[in-house]
């Protein structure tokens, strides 16, 4: 939300300095973005007069031109059509940065003349997209020969930009927001201004009607207009042109800029007719599948049926609450008008603007929920404002529906913002606060009723309005206090399936895997193609398309994420996640689970390598190792796991399971994704991968150790490789065990990755090279102590098999 520091003091009767302004939004929660000030890029250009302009002697396109600027004359070189003797306009001297072409003025030979700077354009000041000719000043300019032209145009506003949460649609407002500063203590909120308060001088020739069956009249409750005749449009004033330019919308004619900008000042969108135009009366009915409509931004949506439409005896006008249609809007020649003011029902406004592809002003008011009483106030001020600018001659108010009444009445302890902030606020000073936001406050005593005003759709209960209280007073004054525990006990802070989590978590890390953290939404192909997709977990307002399920499984994030570091030439990713996964939408289908994924050769031993040359492609043994692997550091006993084959068709048959603790309760599932599943997700190597379901997981008994709970440690495992000389009919499995058995509390794993023969072994001796992992669990190991058990390990391979160590 763009608005100037002049536009705010419309509003609000204040002295304080911007800087106060700022902090005081932030503050109260309307958090600034950005403060622009236009002086900062366009101070140096000031209003000049062409005294004379000649034909360049080389060029035909180009004039000669002297410009005054009240203290000294300067050649300039201009190839602008409008250029002409005595035309005032916005001058830029050498060593002027012009923002529109990005570059600073320097004196230049242009054919052979010098020129010593240049008359500009709107576009090259950023003001407009007009690029044709110079800026053309009325004649009032000339006393302000010699001044800066932002003073002048009254461009010399700083622009202030704030973020605007979904809950707070009257800050889409100015007045919303000088109303929140002024309840803060920064001033005082100005009297309102209702707008045009007659009854009207004729009777409307044009009537409005609201044509909706029973189920859909929800759709517009209410539509409001008025017929003014005689109107003279064209350019609207330097004042309102200069607001509109501050905010970044593009001045078009007078009744449209109107519009804007009521939008802006009292966020109540509004539309203009052009009343020749139309046939006969107008409506506002639902679409047609067979309906098309030419909107103002020049493209043509069709399709219109289950939309909310505006339209008169043949076409369709508009798109209620969206945007109106080209053929009916109004231009220079306009002479009678007709304006509307409606209430759109929210949700149909944000199921239309997803439907079309469509975004405006309008819609990101009225899907967010604007003031339903504010129909005939938007009525009356755009009347107002018409007559002010453009005269003519007002109809009566033309009404159709009533808009929507929000009754809203909370029962509030005064002192519960108290209770629930610990900042001492007396009844007094919290009434106080809310009446200024607009509440009406009833009732003596510390038990009173709060009248909810109707531009508050995000006020539901006490909560709400302690939060108004304490943000208004200024969340600064909660002070931190930590949390009361009672001595001599010892609290555990985290619960046993927050310990879970976070065991899962380090368990997995320590096999190896990297830790994703994954939206929680994906596409819907994704949701369909791993279970998931039903309506009931479609997001009303996702993101992006790309986000508009709710996640069945964690395996399309890590899929995704492994697709793209292998694109960026990460080989063999190994990655994990915990987190929450959706079957429904009630809290019994939601899960928390852990999940892992191996591809290409990133099997959990060694390094890619193997004892057979080439590394192999990773198998469904690996996601099965580490699926038990996690469930024993988890507490259960795989004696006590059942593995069964009926296995979710993401993964491949045959080369997958679920894994059961009993007949009914299912653990998990591991096992190789199915081909397609992985052309589906752009994956082009082989993946495995597990899924274990933490809420399955019996809680662990208390004061009881989880088995295997010391194998997790920050210490980083040590690998050593040896390469043993055996009989050619010694099994390779023999001299892993003998190696393993050599110490069990440090040797974790043992991997054979390779076998040689031939040489100068001989025909009856072989080469078996293993690597060993070492995993030390209390401290970092010394050189010493790894020798020491490289020493057990050829010792132990000796006694079992008879190996030597290869030299």
């Amino acid at each position: 939300m763009k608005f100037t520091l002049s536009w705010l003091k419309d509003h609000l009767e204040t002295e304080a300095p911007l800087e106060d302004i700022l902090a005081k939004l932030t503050l109260i929660g309307l958090e600034v973005e950005e403060v622009s000030d236009p002086a900062d890029t366009l101070g140096n250009f000031i209003i000049a007069k062409i005294i004379s302009a000649e034909k360049h002697p080389d060029a035909d396109k180009l004039q000669l031109c002297k410009v005054d600027t009240g203290s000294e004359t300067f050649q300039v070189v201009c190839g602008a059509p409008n250029a002409k003797k005595d035309l005032l306009g916005v001058f830029a001297p050498v060593g002027t940065y012009v923002p529109g072409l990005d570059f600073t003025l320097t004196k230049a030979k242009i054919r052979g003349v010098e020129s010593m700077g240049m008359m500009c354009s709107e576009s090259e000041l950023q003001l407009s997209d007009e690029h044709e000719g110079i800026i053309e000043l009325g004649a009032n300019a000339e006393a302000d020969i010699g001044n800066r032209y932002i003073d002048y145009a009254k461009l010399n506003d700083p622009v202030i930009e704030i973020a605007i949460t979904p809950n707070r649609p009257d800050c889409l407002g100015v007045r919303g927001i000088a109303r929140d500063l002024a309840a803060a203590g920064l001033g005082t909120l100005k009297e309102e201004d209702f707008g045009y308060n007659e009854k009207g001088e004729f009777k409307s020739p044009v009537a409005i009607n609201l044509d909706f069956s029973k189920d859909k009249a929800h759709y517009c409750p209410a539509f409001y207009g008025r017929y003014i005749k005689d109107v003279k449009n064209g350019r609207s004033p330097q004042w309102l042109q200069a607001r509109l330019r501050a905010i970044g919308l593009r001045p078009i004619n007078t009744l449209v800029d109107i519009t804007n900008y009521i939008s802006y000042d009292r966020c109540r969108p509004l539309h203009v007719y052009d009343a020749d135009k139309l046939s006969g009366n107008i409506s506002a009915r639902e679409g047609k599948q067979s309906e098309q409509l030419l909107a103002l931004d020049g493209k043509t949506y069709e399709q219109l049926d289950g939309t909310c439409v505006i339209a008169d005896e043949k076409n369709v006008l508009g798109i209620g609450g969206i945007m109106g249609g080209e053929e009916t809007g109004s231009t220079n020649e306009t002479t009678n008008v007709l304006i509307e003011a409606a209430y759109f029902d929210p949700i149909n406004i944000t199921m239309t603007g997803r439907k079309l592809n469509i975004n405006s002003d309008a819609r990101y008011r009225f899907e967010r929920g604007i003031d339903p009483q504010s129909i005939e106030l938007g009525v009356n001020l755009a009347t107002k404002m018409v007559l002010e600018i453009c005269g003519g001659t007002p109809s009566e108010l033309i009404k159709a529906g009533t808009p929507p009444r929000p009754e809203k009445t909370v029962e509030f302890d005064l002192q519960l913002v108290t209770k629930l902030t610990g900042v001492t606020l007396s009844n007094k000073e919290v009434t106080k606060t809310l009446e200024d936001l607009g509440f009406k406050v009833s009732g003596k005593g510390q038990q009173v009723k709060v009248a909810v005003p109707s531009w508050r759709p995000d006020i539901d209960g006490p909560a709400d309005l302690v939060e108004e209280a304490i943000r208004i007073v200024g969340l600064d004054k909660v002070t931190p206090t930590a949390l009361p525990r009672t001595f001599g006990i010892a609290r555990p802070v985290l619960t046993e399936k927050q310990k879970q989590v976070r065991t899962a978590r380090r368990a997995l890390a320590a096999r190896g895997a990297v830790e994703t953290i994954n939206w929680s939404f994906i596409k819907e192909e994704d949701a369909k193609l791993f279970g998931g997709g039903s309506k009931e977990l479609q997001l009303i307002n996702p993101i992006s398309a790309d986000m508009s399920d709710m996640r069945p499984s964690l395996l399309p994030g890590l899929l995704s994420a492994a697709a793209r570091n292998i694109a960026r030439s990460s080989e063999d990713p190994v990655l994990f996640e915990v987190g929450q996964t959706y079957e429904t939408d009630q809290e019994k289908g939601q899960h928390m689970i852990a999940s892992a994924i191996r591809c290409g050769t990133a099997s959990h031993s060694g390094r890619g390598r193997h004892w057979s040359g080439n590394a192999k492609p990773v198998t469904f043994h690996a996601a099965k190792a580490d699926a038990i692997a996690l469930l024993e550091t988890l507490g259960l006993d795989e004696s006590k796991l059942q593995i069964t084959t009926d296995a979710p068709a993401w993964y491949h048959p045959g080369r997958s399971g679920v894994i059961r603790l009993g007949p009914k309760n299912i653990l998990g599932v591991f096992g190789e994704l199915h081909p397609e599943t992985l052309v589906a997700m752009d994956i082009k190597v082989p993946v495995v991968g597990f899924e274990i379901n933490l809420d399955a997981l019996p809680v662990p008994k208390k004061k009881s150790r989880s088995k295997g709970a010391l194998e997790i440690t920050d210490l980083q495992p040590v690998s050593r490789d040896f390469a043993f000389i055996v009989d050619s009919n010694v099994n390779a499995g023999d001299v892993i065990r003998a190696a393993r058995g050599a110490d069990k509390n440090l040797i974790t794993n043992i991997n054979l990755f390779d076998v040689f023969t031939g040489g100068n072994l001989g025909e009856d001796k072989k080469s078996l090279a293993i690597e060993a992992t070492l995993q030390p669990n209390q401290k970092t190991l010394t050189d010493e102590e790894i020798e020491a058990v490289a020493a057990k390990i050829i010792a132990a391979v000796s006694k079992a098999t008879g190996g030597e160590i290869r030299s």
